[in-house]
């Protein structure tokens, strides 16, 4: 039967039109490979509208079966398909992250209009190929084709990623000629390109300069001023968008606690806390991480926890960081239980932790848990090595170290240079010093400053000053040294007696116009007080108007190694009418003068004013100071009361230097109770 013409057409057009329904059914539900199988077996052409639409849906590289057959179809069924059509799919091709389908599909079409361009350069940006977009570009331009505004976005964000400053400064010429200054994108991505290319005066200017500023572009300006370390400036721009009325973004909100948590502005990170709450970003999981961690390392950990407790849903970023929070202040065991709680983790989880016991010098804990997470983490990252490296130098296991360093190569980590300085570090406390050197003449690429630190802290803790003087006059051929290499040398140079060698590195220090800070004066105080130059160490102390309780409590401490007892007693007088609290360590340098100069009456009111009038209390090495100053000078009536009357067990050195003085100034009775007390040791 033969069917009418009219007839035959309205059949196929319900037919088509029933199959467009079924793709967008199964479109809508996320079935992209379904619709796609439907579409490719249908070999009629469809409107052009519908294959736009399955362009926009293949979106992630699970589609990308899908996109392919979807531009099969088209070109099988219109032989000369629309450039915007072509462009949908270049773009689909970028979102699945095929760029070499996107890159092969623009090189085979026939005619290009600006949307072309522009999809292949956002593609690369995108997708972090940032010198494949500028050449790109640079093509475009001398095509004669004309960048619009996607152009510029997609090309100040490639030069942002190179840190490419001529091109970009070019590129904003480029954006002034074409009228888009105005473009609140634009101006956004011109702020960052200039702050990524370190240039923070163009970008403020460029700010400043645009005529509208949104969110987006101040949570520009916080974020890089907190990225070149000015983190007081990024949080006085942080406040400033309140004057704006401009409500900042989660990200905002968190980098602007993250700059108060680097300069420990608890009071500005408080007052934040305050607008948080105010504006309902207290369940935003970003924000009350940053929270938690500002409160942390501003010292107020019950304040981080409590944050953390109150949050409704605790994401793995907030457990983590709470978990870093007790590790990180010394409180591992609240930390282990906080960690053992956790219904998720990740290797950075584990990391967080693995550093509290480090830090802490928590050794055995440490190994203990490295072999837990050996079996829980199967890939291990760089920052793990570095600290199971640490783990291995606190212990002094050259073996387990060797291991590790069998690992690094297996596993590609050989040239991380945070890896191959925790190496070095290795190597050097483990006293493998023909393994460190080995490894640091490996390192010749790619080593800096803080590898040549180590080798010279390696040679310096083995009392090799001579050795490591030679390496530093190496190391001024390569790189420039640090505070950190000359307090190494120094140190070096106190425990060998090496004056002379001292005193030549100071004079370095001053003919090449080296800062003298906080850090070098007091390694100078050190190293002239251990080589028996106690007025160069007062000197060195006079030279500063800056003082803090370690520089006086090194000379304090310097001065009863020069058998200067009253000379110390005189410095802690200078110091208090300075403003200078005693801490435990004057304390100890002062009980160690009255040991030395006799003068017990004046130790033991110091040692009762420590809890009485400064609030420090007494540790171990306070009584041991007293039972020394007791023993020595025949003061056994006040060596009884102390001993009976001391609030922490006495160590076995203790008693057996009080024994002592009890047989030479014949006191039986106390002699017999520590007798007895020395046998509970024994048994």
């Amino acid at each position: 039967m033969i069917q009418h013409p009219r007839v035959a057409a309205a059949v196929a057009a319900t037919t088509t039109n029933q199959v467009i329904e079924s793709i967008i059914n199964y479109l809508k539900v996320g079935r992209i490979q379904k619709a796609a199988s439907i579409l490719f077996a249908f070999p009629l052409p469809f409107p052009h509208s519908l294959y736009a639409h399955f362009f926009r849906h293949c979106s992630s590289p699970k589609a990308i079966v899908a996109a392919h057959k979807v531009e099969f179809h088209l070109v099988a069924t219109s032989p000369n398909p629309p450039i915007f059509l072509r462009n949908r799919a270049l773009e689909a091709y970028a979102k699945c992250s095929s760029l070499h389908d996107a890159r092969e599909l623009f090189d085979q079409m026939p005619h290009r209009d600006g949307g072309s361009w522009n999809a292949l350069i956002t593609a690369y940006s995108r997708l972090r190929y940032p010198h494949e977009a500028l050449s790109l570009f640079l093509s475009m331009n001398r095509s004669g084709v004309p960048a619009n505004k996607i152009t510029f976005a997609g090309v100040l964000s490639s030069c942002a990623a190179v840190s490419e400053l001529p091109l970009s400064q070019q590129v904003h010429g480029l954006v002034v000629k074409f009228g888009f200054c105005g473009n609140v994108i634009i101006g956004s991505a011109l702020v960052d390109v200039y702050a990524k290319c370190g240039v923070m005066v163009y970008a403020r200017r460029m700010f400043y300069e645009m005529p509208r500023r949104n969110a987006v572009t101040w949570n520009v300006i916080v974020r890089r001023y907190l990225d070149v370390g000015d983190a007081k400036e990024a949080v006085l721009m942080f406040t400033r968008m309140f004057s704006a009325r401009v409500k900042p973004l989660n990200f905002t909100f968190s980098n602007a606690l993250v700059a108060c948590s680097s300069i420990h502005a608890l009071e500005e990170g408080m007052q934040i806390h305050g607008v948080v709450v105010k504006w309902g970003f207290c369940e935003d999981n970003v924000v009350s991480s940053s929270l938690i961690n500002m409160y942390v390392k501003c010292g107020e950990l019950e304040n981080g926890s409590r944050v953390f407790h109150q949050l409704v849903l605790k994401d793995l970023v907030s457990w983590t960081c709470i978990v870093s929070g007790y590790a990180m202040s010394g409180k591992t065991w609240d930390a282990r239980r906080l960690f053992d709680k956790m219904p998720e983790r990740n290797v950075i989880s584990w990391n967080a932790m693995l550093a509290g016991y480090t830090r802490f010098f928590k050794w055995y804990e440490a190994l203990d848990f490295m072999g837990l997470m050996l079996d829980n983490v199967k890939d291990l990252d760089h920052v793990t090595l570095c600290l199971m490296l640490n783990v291995s130098a606190g212990l002094s296991d050259h073996e387990m170290g060797k291991q590790l360093h069998g690992y690094v190569y297996r596993h590609g980590f050989h040239s991380n240079l945070m890896v191959g300085n925790a190496l070095l570090d290795m190597y050097g406390k483990c006293g493998n010093l023909n393994g460190a050197r080995a490894w640091f003449n490996l390192m010749s690429n790619w080593r800096d400053m803080v590898s040549w630190n180590a080798l010279l802290a390696s040679y310096g803790h083995h009392h090799l000053s001579e050795q490591a003087l030679t390496m530093f006059s190496a190391m001024q051929w390569e790189t420039k040294p640090s505070k950190y290499s000359f307090g190494t040398l120094l140190a070096a140079c106190a425990n060998t007696y090496a004056l002379r060698h001292g005193k030549q590195i100071h004079g370095f220090i001053i003919r090449h116009g080296f800062q003298i800070d906080t850090v070098i004066r007091t390694a100078l105080i050190y190293m002239y007080c251990k080589c028996y130059c106690l007025e160069y160490a007062v000197e060195v102390l006079k030279g500063t108007v800056s003082r803090d309780v370690i520089m006086w409590n090194t000379l304090i401490l310097g001065c009863c190694h020069n058998h200067r007892g009253r000379d110390a007693l005189e410095l802690l007088g200078i110091m208090e009418a300075e403003g200078i609290k005693p801490d435990h360590v004057t304390f100890e340098g002062i009980l160690l003068a009255c040991v030395e100069e006799g003068l017990v009456e004046f130790g033991t009111h110091c040692f009762n004013s420590m809890s009485n009038e400064y609030h420090v209390l007494p540790q171990m090495e306070h009584y041991d100071c007293m039972i020394e100053l007791y023993s020595r000078h025949g003061c056994m009536d006040e060596l009884d009361n102390f001993m009976k009357t001391m609030t922490i067990e006495p160590t076995l050195r203790m008693l057996e230097r009080a024994l002592d003085a009890c047989q030479k100034n014949e006191s039986p009775r106390l002699g017999q109770w520590i007798a007895e007390k020395i046998n509970k040791f024994e048994h």
